[in-house]
């Protein structure tokens, strides 16, 4: 089979060699508690599949879509962004309708940078984002975060020369994987370290929905000049539990967003409309399905960490996303602690190597059991006597 040397410098897909590992175990008759996957597990609200639903049996929505998206989901967009967070976007110049966040943070170098252009990306991070360096040919340099730092970069650590170099950064809070949030105080020093070294910004803000204890999320927009030096990216997949309708979108710099929507409009005809018109009902219809959600997930984490320090497995709580991020214990590696555990304990995790070479020395656990297969996760862990 003929494949471009583009495809072939494509990295091994992460989450896909996990879900083969689980697999194969459950092919096995094992009863597999999966806490290493991505995937929502409760169902879209009722009013948004109505609204669905609704739009599907219109002949109006039958047809192609507006290349940018209709007119209307960028209106809600807009609307959802005053209404949340108190910034004024332009539904004309500064929203891009994506399908899913996914193909944003990897057409993004495409859409903005040339050949060779250099490239900042948090380590751990989402391994989607090396996709997106192949696919651009471009070069990449990580910004670790550490721990001892609170999981965000130290850009007075980082090498003069990268820092000359750069032309784009990413950033990810809520942290996949680390579940941290950001500060005010981590976004101004953001937009002014982009400012005086004329960088761009992504903030990918796929769990922008989801915090604990009451703590909303902040946008990277809220703070001043932020549109000045970059983009966010909001997905509908974890908030409202859409992750299979594929719905999300870039707001923020109108040159950025015109980049994206120009290459978008070669590769895309948009969302089919109907699924539009129920994203449209998600970002302004009830909320209270997000509160419920959000509810939910505090009840599970609450286990998960009464649980852990049962046993005494030390861990930090995650303030937001669906993640937490957990040690291993000593004498183990990220992977063989999280291939001990799907062999000797039928528990899946994410090994934390997976998300960078500073994701060594953790796993990720992911909040989309129930409480009661999260209990018995943890208990399932500690017959094999690692904690004391």
């Amino acid at each position: 089979m003929l494949r471009s040397n583009r495809l072939q410098k494509l990295p091994p897909h992460f989450f896909s060699l996990l879900l083969d590992k689980v697999e194969k175990a459950m092919a096995e008759g094992r009863d597999i508690i999966n806490l290493g996957r991505g995937n929502p597990d409760q169902p879209t609200p009722q009013h948004i599949i109505k609204a669905l639903q609704k739009a599907v049996e219109d002949p109006a929505t039958h047809g192609y879509s507006p290349f940018r998206g209709t007119i209307e989901l960028r209106q809600a967009v807009a609307e959802y962004y005053d209404r949340e967070y108190g910034v004024v976007i332009n539904p004309e110049t500064e929203v891009a309708v994506l399908g899913g966040t996914k193909i944003g943070v990897v057409e993004l170098p495409l859409a903005i940078m040339n050949e060779g252009d250099l490239l900042l990306l948090p380590d751990p991070g989402y391994p989607d984002y090396l996709s997106g360096i192949s696919l651009a040919d471009i070069r990449y340099e990580t910004m670790p975060l550490l721990e001892k730092n609170g999981f965000f970069p130290d850009y007075d650590a980082l090498p003069d020369d990268q820092i000359k170099d750069a032309k784009l950064m990413y950033l990810n809070y809520p942290s996949n994987p680390t579940g941290v949030t950001a500060t005010p105080e981590f976004y101004e020093k953001t937009v002014a370290f982009a400012k005086q070294h004329s960088i761009a910004v992504l903030q990918d803000f796929a769990y922008g929905g989801i915090g604990f204890e009451g703590q909303k999320p902040i946008s990277f927009l809220q703070t001043e000049g932020a549109k000045d030096v970059g983009i966010e990216m909001l997905s509908l997949s974890k908030m409202y539990n859409m992750a299979g309708w594929r719905v999300g979108f870039a707001v923020g710099n109108s040159e950025i967003i015109e980049a994206l929507n120009i290459l978008q409009d070669h590769l895309f005809t948009s969302i089919f409309p109907a699924v539009q018109r129920a994203a449209i009902e998600a970002l302004t219809g009830p909320q209270q399905c997000v509160e419920e959600l959000i509810a939910l997930y505090q009840s599970r984490l609450t286990v998960l960490l009464t649980e852990c320090e049962r046993i005494g497995w030390d861990v930090t709580a995650p303030t937001g996303s669906f993640f937490a991020w957990l040690p291993v214990p000593e004498g183990f590696t990220s992977e063989t602690f999280a291939d001990l555990l799907l062999d000797k304990a039928d528990v899946a995790v994410s090994a934390g190597n997976g998300f960078g070479i500073h994701g060594e020395g953790y796993i990720r656990v992911g909040l989309l059991e129930s409480e009661e297969r999260i209990q018995e996760a943890v208990r399932r862990i500690e017959k094999l006597g690692l904690f004391k």
